[in-house]
């Protein structure tokens, strides 16, 4: 069923995205709950990056790694004074980069994309993405990505990515960015990471 009528249009979503969820790989998700812990044990930090809902989604994932697995998180959307700082005085594309290496970015931390397209260089889109990536991969931080469509720029570097499968092209955007929400929350919750209770 297309999503071009507004009969039965809920249902249709719903179905999609218990196909999502029968599609998700598993195995990626647990790879990628093992990888965090590593970048936990290790003393490294997660910085979680997204843009537009994506940014939204990374604030949100950076409060349940801190406060459920004890995994020191940052995204830099949540400094909206150095963000538009560094947007007004050097451009949109090098803020996340430049970021990473006010930070001291190294080989310890690790970086956690959530974007519906993962970045493309050639298309000029998420160039911010790719330039944090690009300097990820010069530091030797572990790389992962909950991503959308193709995974992009972000699933050509990292180390393990959690694609989300596209049902819908008319409906990449909303399950893309639904998605990410319950892979992280499936990642904060699983054993091999979490170590303190909800409260409910």
């Amino acid at each position: 069923m297309t999503t071009s009528s507004s009969t039965g249009f809920a249902r249709t979503f719903l179905n999609q995205s218990a196909k999502i969820c029968a599609e998700l790989d598993d195995t990626d998700i647990d790879a990628m709950a093992a990888g965090i812990a590593t970048v936990r044990d290790r003393g490294g930090r997660l910085f979680v990056l997204g843009v537009g809902g994506s940014a939204g989604n990374a604030s949100h994932a950076v409060n349940d790694f801190r406060k459920l697995c004890d995994v020191e998180a940052y995204a830099p959307t949540d400094n909206v004074p150095e963000l538009t700082a560094r947007t007004n005085d050097e451009g949109w594309d090098t803020v996340f980069r430049e970021w990473m290496k006010g930070s001291r970015a190294n080989e310890k931390d690790g970086v956690l994309v959530l974007s519906v397209g993962g970045g493309n260089a050639e298309a000029k889109v998420s160039m911010n993405l790719i330039g944090a990536l690009d300097l990820a991969k010069e530091r030797g931080l572990s790389i992962f990505g909950i991503v959308g469509r193709d995974g992009g720029y972000t699933a050509t570097k990292a180390d393990v990515i959690v694609l989300v499968p596209t049902v819908d092209p008319a409906l990449v955007t909303p399950h893309a960015e639904a998605f990410q929400a319950v892979v992280w929350h499936c990642l904060v919750s699983h054993p091999v990471l979490k170590r303190n209770a909800t409260k409910w």
